[in-house]
């Protein structure tokens, strides 16, 4: 039985296929599909922080997606895939680091690309990156849309750079006749963030008083939510061969720590550093870091200051307009991700405020309930 991915109602015995499950977008959507109905199956690697799925009524398989035989394996049967998966990092990083980013991100892009086709699995849904979407070049501010092409022709991350390669794959494959569609995502926040991401650490960090000064900047965030949305909307509606972009507001970085002395209570630096002072740093920092410590969290990096700098603006209309898309609210997503973390125990200063939803904002208080229910109790990474 086939499932009717257009049908968020459908429940079928034929599962759909979802990578990068146990990260922050992944965990949603494995989450909104079974609420939905769907039967899931998810590729995990046995090496990886795989909490987020702990307790969920899903199918596993596990394999790499730079291993085309273990993806093509794993997706056998299944009728719709969601690939998530990537390595994330805002950092210049050594060679190592680099060709890890770029062999997973788009030799993985491929593969899974390549397995869909030869499992015939249908509609293949990419997650893309905002970061590798171009950009008004005399007014970077300027709101960018999907016909605005990456520029290369600056310093710029491996990962935007990858992500780039990423939807390269996607437009080879669909002008072979494969049907694949990109949803670019922004930066998100909101709960089930396991790992957790950058955005939630940060969150951690600042409730934990490790956050004592910040520069301002801006950037286009997307509610948790609306990124899983924007994926089941691409999957039942989008058109093949296209991206569309995904975010719920524009907001400065003095916007959101607002956001987070409202849920925490706890009040924000003082301090602001400009932009220059702490990009200049973070470059002597982060190449010190990168080469002899790699594995320390690094926040604000010059590549996270370079685009917090560029006041980047999404244009939404082409997902309105096509798909119907309805972007919800960041303060609430804000509280959603509070809520989830301090309920792991991650939110360890006393004093802390307890989370309050407000009922005034469109949370889904079940889904939050569920996500945080799942969760066994410590700390996170």
């Amino acid at each position: 039985m086939q499932p009717d991915l257009k049908n968020p109602d459908n429940t079928s015995m034929t599962p759909v296929f979802v990578t990068g499950s146990a990260g922050h977008v992944g965990a949603n959507l494995v989450r909104r599909l079974i609420q939905d109905g769907f039967r899931v199956r998810v590729l995990l690697r046995h090496e990886d922080n795989n909490e987020g799925l702990e307790n969920l009524a899903v199918e596993r398989r596990y394999g790499d997606i730079r291993e085309l035989h273990s993806i093509t394996n794993a997706m056998e049967g299944c009728q719709g895939v969601y690939h998530v998966a990537a390595k994330i990092s805002t950092i210049e990083g050594n060679l190592a680091h680099r060709r890890e980013i770029f062999e997973c991100n788009v030799y993985g892009t491929r593969n899974v690309l390549k397995a869909a086709r030869e499992t015939a699995a249908g509609r293949v849904v990419v997650t893309g990156s905002f970061s590798a979407v171009g950009y008004n070049l005399d007014n970077p501010s300027a709101p960018s849309d999907e016909t605005l092409q990456f520029y290369p022709m600056v310093r710029t991350m491996p990962y935007e750079r990858s992500k780039s390669l990423v939807e390269h794959e996607c437009w080879r494959a669909a002008a072979q006749g494969q049907d694949v569609i990109v949803a670019t995502c922004c930066a998100v926040i909101g709960a089930a963030d396991f790992l957790p991401s950058r955005l939630g650490r940060t969150l951690c960090d600042y409730t934990n008083g490790k956050l004592r000064a910040y520069i301002d900047g801006g950037f286009e965030f997307v509610a948790a939510r609306d990124i899983v949305e924007g994926h089941l909307l691409c999957m039942r509606y989008g058109r093949s061969g296209e991206k569309y972009i995904f975010s719920s507001e524009y907001k400065t970085i003095s916007e959101i720590l607002d956001l987070f002395e409202e849920v925490s209570g706890i009040a924000r630096p003082a301090r602001r550093v400009p932009a220059p002072v702490m990009l200049a740093f973070s470059e002597i920092a982060s190449f010190y870091l990168s080469r002899f410590h790699p594995s320390f969290p690094q926040r604000f990096t010059p590549g996270a200051i370079r685009l917090l700098k560029q006041c980047r603006h999404a244009n939404l209309e082409k997902a309105k307009r096509d798909l119907g898309y309805q972007p919800t609210s960041i303060r609430a997503a804000v509280h959603e991700a509070y809520a989830f973390h301090h309920q792991r125990n991650a939110i360890t200063n006393p004093l802390a405020k307890s989370p309050v939803l407000n009922s005034t904002d469109p949370i889904e208080n079940s889904s939050l309930e569920e996500s945080i229910q799942i969760s066994p109790e410590g700390g996170s990474m």
